[in-house]
């Protein structure tokens, strides 16, 4: 009879140490969007994801510095350099002028992501913090968070530098963004400041899913482009905005 009982606790304990490894690995796709569906901030990055556009790619087809930058995107991809190296050599090959930068904001239209604009109203309307984090440029991404009614003082993105004359004379090398985990340190300090419990970061790159932890989940978007090495890191991956729109129409219990 010891022997029935002791058979039945080993057979009940593997039964339930099986649930919980399935429970354990069907949930982390659930536990994500439960963080997002009770998250007071919500991060984004613009280019690819609330944007439809890469803005550096663009700028430098503007200023006819096109094919020389997409050559050196393809060899910083590739792991050869940092970030701010890659962005340092980029802005040297494009140099753009203060002239050129409003240029290309007045006739350049702006191409949201279908679905973002309702997303942003309805997280603002819950009463949830929205942010742009992105290695872009501030410049190009203000008229950005002015169309989603995102302040300014929620937008962290690198800064481009002038002489008086309006030449092209660097970039601010102090922002975090324009650094390999700079979007982790602006999340890390936002949830130290504000003391957010439920943050959340959404975007289409590398530099996105790095950034969580400290963000305390990670929403892949591939709504744009599809990265492979960010739908592998992703526990949920959308290419449609309007999947994260429904998730919050769902009453949580």
């Amino acid at each position: 009879m010891a022997l029935y009982s002791l058979k039945n606790n080993l057979h009940l304990t593997t039964l339930k140490t099986l649930s919980l490894v399935s429970i354990s690995v069907m949930s982390q796709k659930q536990t994500v969007q439960e963080i997002f569906r009770t998250a007071d901030c919500v991060c984004f990055d613009v280019d690819s994801t609330v944007i439809r556009d890469e803005g550096i790619d663009e700028l430098a087809n503007f200023c006819g510095k096109g094919d020389e930058v997409k050559r050196l995107t393809a060899e910083a991809m590739g792991g050869n350099m940092t970030f701010q190296e890659a962005l340092k050599k980029r802005l040297d090959i494009i140099r753009p002028s203060a002239s050129q930068i409003k240029e290309f904001i007045e006739t350049h239209p702006i191409h949201l992501t279908p679905g973002i604009s309702e997303l942003v109203k309805t997280l603002h309307e819950r009463g949830v913090a929205v942010y742009l984090v992105s290695g872009g440029f501030r410049c190009l991404i203000e008229p950005v968070a002015e169309i989603l009614e995102i302040p300014k003082a929620n937008v962290y993105a690198n800064r481009l530098k002038f002489y008086f004359n309006g030449d092209y004379a660097g970039f601010d090398d102090t922002e975090p963004t324009s650094r390999s985990g700079g979007k982790g340190l602006v999340i890390r300090r936002l949830k130290e400041h504000h003391h957010y419990q439920r943050l959340v970061m959404i975007g289409d790159g590398a530099t996105d899913a790095e950034a969580s932890p400290p963000a305390d989940a990670f929403i892949g978007f591939g709504g744009n482009v599809v990265r492979e090495e960010v739908k592998k890191k992703a526990s949920w991956y959308v290419t449609d905005f309007q999947e994260l729109i429904t998730s919050l129409a769902i009453q949580t219990k």
